[in-house]
């Protein structure tokens, strides 16, 4: 989908660049030095507006938390909502996330979301799908030991591919959820795309894997 332009963007960013790290490579292994602590951080690919990261943040002000976000028109939104919140312990990333071990050291990360990634259905895509091979081995890399990557969609076909790539990968799969609304957790964090779905009475997936 074609993002809108948004003529502000560019100040958002300028003036804000302890919310959005624009030049994020540089801060390879230093990230718990930026946040200022020694706290676990946890990493979201994908960020879209922000409601999530957000959320996560105010829910667990323990956890630090980083959002990756390649589109500007919508990286400053959610900066624009972290930024209202007033939490202290997440900040986004202005990146494309094709190469993770660029902006993180090996263990440097906690935990990992997928929410509502790109189903890339086309099978000749497949590569691209953020639970392809070549994304975990990289989440691998980032990861402390035993971490996990927790996927969220309401695609079947993209949570049926995961739940093999994610097997076949190797990951202990710790949970598999085919309507999580249904059970009602408390804990869930909505983005704005699974409220909307969940609207519609549409079954969110949910999985956590876990690497040994």
């Amino acid at each position: 989908m074609r993002q809108r332009h948004r003529p502000w963007a560019d100040d958002f960013l300028r003036d804000n660049p302890h919310l959005v790290i624009t030049d994020p490579k540089e801060k390879k292994g230093r990230w718990q030095e930026i946040f200022g602590n020694d706290r676990p951080i946890h990493l979201e690919i994908g960020t879209g507006k922000g409601q999530f990261i957000t959320g996560m943040a105010e829910k667990n002000p323990e956890v630090n938390f980083i959002g990756i976000e390649l589109a500007k028109s919508i990286i400053v939104m959610a900066g624009t909502k972290l930024k209202n919140s007033g939490m202290k312990n997440a900040l986004l990333i202005h990146v494309d996330a094709a190469n993770l071990k660029e902006l993180f050291d090996e263990n440097e990360i906690s935990s990992i979301y997928l929410n509502f990634s790109d189903p890339w259905p086309k099978k000749r895509h497949a590569k691209r799908r953020l639970t392809f091979h070549t994304f975990l081995e990289q989440y691998k890399h980032i990861l402390q030991p035993e971490g996990e990557v927790t996927l969220k969609t309401d695609n079947k076909g993209l949570f049926e591919y995961s739940l093999v790539s994610f097997s076949e990968f190797g990951l202990t799969l710790k949970e598999v959820n085919l309507d999580l609304h249904s059970e009602g957790d408390q804990q869930n964090v909505m983005t704005e795309y699974e409220e909307k779905f969940a609207a519609k009475g549409q079954p969110i997936y949910r999985c956590r894997a876990q690497f040994a």
